[in-house]
């Protein structure tokens, strides 16, 4: 009705009560049915569309409501102005003494030939190209649409040459997508063109290594989800937030491929961009400091399922020592080797102890482990009896996590206690025990698991890395932004309440 009417009539209504707004389109409908005959009904004018919808926009303050009607309508001059007349014929509006007032009945086509002059008048002024391009100019151009000549089909979606022959494809949403990566030598991205994942593409991910490389928006997690239901997602790599991969220059597209995730670390996740935490050299804003995303930030972990088994994020292709190109590559042009050497750095796994962030961070860890511990608190002694008859880690989760206790307990590899203090104290209780060699040895003094009623932090989890410990279960996680893979971290809510059979 927008596209087709002719007139808006603005009226003004008043009412001595509190009324809403249907109460002020029942009073239209009601109080003017039958005034004008047949041929003017409103009823009969709204049902074959040459009246639009009544909006309505009213308030109430001080026991009194106000507000104003607006109605469309593609009738001409002559019939308007009777509508628009009777409208103030109103008297009530509900159960209140009420009065409309018609303010103006606006031309939508004067408004629409101002619109089209304004515009006129401003392309006249700018929309004429009068400039030269340079010898340069003309000489990259010319190179560009070279390299974009080598844009393929793959059984009808656009794809770069490289997509039949390569071991692993990048999945973008459309064909401008596509020709952004091959301007910058990426030639094995194919695009899925809109929301719905085709069938050739979903089969063609289950023969390769599948990086999905989307938008900075809500239209890339739908692309996401869908692929991730229908075909086989291997790595995940978003634009920055608020941008499509078309509009990133040569160093933000590749930033945003060098942070690529699993993609077990962002599944079933409702915004799986958000969760994708920045690094040094990343596109992607880190999330603001204490906010809650969940285990999705915890990039390549190995997730323990409530049923006991684990999912390995891209094991066959971490290698600590990765210094070439994937065994998938297939290094036709210096461009492509250039661009798969790019795309492997993500996926090298670094010890937590070799990076200056790590180095950073486990100073922090020994500041607090020089702090005065809680001695009384951290002898297994003050587990109960109950506490040391448990036997799995379920058990364990159960009795710290799930009853509320705000503590923290070590276990060594027997899912024996080893300690249990306050959970605010997790730091220099981890510290003091690995200190302890004059026990037995210093490893069986470092606990395996650690159980935590509370956030794990990275100051922690960095710690707990260099002190060996292999699993942390806590509350909740915190935000990382390294997770070393030396640690299994999981949130309560991922943790079966029994063992499984």
């Amino acid at each position: 009705m927008e596209d087709t009417s002719k007139y808006l009539i603005h009226a003004d209504v008043t009412a001595d009560g509190v009324v809403e707004r249907s109460d002020v389109v029942g009073a239209i409908f009601g109080q003017t049915e039958g005034l004008l005959g047949d041929e003017l009904d409103l009823r009969d004018l709204r049902q074959s569309q040459k009246v639009g919808r009544i909006d309505v926009e009213i308030t109430s303050t001080q026991g009194q409501s106000h507000g104003n009607v607006t109605i469309a309508t593609s009738l001409d001059k002559v019939e308007t102005a009777t509508l628009a007349a009777s409208l103030e014929t109103i008297t009530r509006v509900g159960p209140c003494r009420a009065t409309l007032d018609v303010s103006e009945i606006e031309d939508v086509r004067a408004a629409k030939r101002k619109e089209v002059v304004d515009r006129a008048k401003e392309l006249l002024r700018t929309g004429f190209d009068d400039s030269v391009m340079s010898s340069e100019e003309i000489l990259t151009e010319v190179r560009q649409h070279v390299r974009v000549e080598d844009i393929t089909e793959y059984d009808g979606f656009p794809a770069g040459p490289r997509v039949t022959d390569s071991d692993a494809i990048i999945v973008v949403e459309g064909r401008s997508d596509v020709l952004t990566l091959l301007k910058y030598g990426v030639k094995n991205a194919i695009a899925v063109e809109g929301t719905n994942v085709p069938d050739p593409i979903a089969d063609l991910t289950a023969h390769r290594t599948v990086t999905a490389f989307l938008d900075g928006d809500r239209g890339g997690d739908l692309i996401l989800e869908e692929l991730s239901q229908v075909g086989d997602v291997d790595y995940v790599a978003f634009a920055p937030s608020g941008t499509s991969v078309e509009e990133l220059d040569h160093h933000q597209l590749f930033a945003a491929l060098r942070n690529k995730v699993p993609y077990d670390t962002v599944s079933g996740l409702n915004e799986p961009r958000e969760a994708i935490a920045a690094t040094d050299g990343s596109t992607s804003p880190a999330p603001a400091p204490g906010s809650d995303t969940g285990p999705g930030l915890n990039s390549g972990s190995p997730v323990e399922s409530p049923h006991g088994t684990d999912t390995a994020s891209n094991a066959t292709d971490d290698t600590p020592h990765a210094s070439g190109p994937p065994s998938s590559a297939k290094a036709d042009t210096d461009a492509q080797s250039t661009t798969e050497n790019t795309l492997a750095e993500p996926t090298t796994a670094t010890h937590p102890s070799t990076t200056e962030d790590d180095a950073e961070t486990h100073g922090n860890a020994d500041t607090a482990s020089s702090s005065t511990p809680n001695e009384h608190a951290r002898q297994p002694d003050s587990a109960t009896a109950d506490d040391q008859s448990l036997e799995t880690v379920y058990e364990h989760a159960t009795a710290i996590i799930r009853s509320e206790t705000d503590r923290v307990r070590f276990l060594d590899a027997e899912n024996d206690i080893i300690a249990e203090t306050d959970a605010s104290s997790v730091g220099d209780e981890l510290a003091e025990l690995e200190a302890e060699p004059e026990s037995e040895s210093v490893s069986e003094s470092v606990p395996t698991t650690i159980v935590l009623d509370g956030i794990l932090s990275q100051q922690v989890l960095d710690l707990a890395a260099d002190r060996g410990v292999d699993r942390i279960i806590a509350r909740s996680l915190g935000q990382f932004t390294k997770r070393p893979t030396s640690v299994q971290i999981h949130a309560i809510e991922d943790i079966a309440s029994e063992p499984p059979e």
